[in-house]
């Protein structure tokens, strides 16, 4: 696996723990655009679904482009695709924000 990949994940930390939450807690509008962002990762020439390019063991279907696990840089509103494919929704301080909202407006 490349250096550039490991790299490219410690710099891109607050993404893939966003990817994280948002796969355990799941909402219907992220879901809605994961599963679009999915469907183009399904006809990409860099999808690895054997998981030989994973930049962590286990977590295919991934990017073999960056390295990135599927389940989570889709799910992931501030990533974007690194082949310019689909792109990020909004900064991760947008959609704290907007998730801040969301949890108020659930609680009223």
């Amino acid at each position: 696996m490349g250096l550039n990949k490991f790299i490219g994940a410690f710099k891109n930390s607050s993404k893939i723990l966003e990817g994280i939450k948002n796969n355990i807690f799941k909402q219907d509008h992220i879901e809605a655009e994961s599963k679009l962002r999915f469907d183009i990762c399904n006809s990409c020439s860099f999808l690895d679904t054997k998981g030989s390019k994973c930049l962590m063991p286990g977590t295919q279907p991934c990017c073999s482009s960056c390295g990135c696990s599927l389940e989570l840089k889709t799910r992931s509103l501030s990533s974007e695709c690194p082949q310019g494919k689909w792109s990020a929704l909004m900064t991760e301080e947008e959609e704290d924000l907007l998730n801040q909202q969301i949890e108020e407006d659930g609680r009223d």
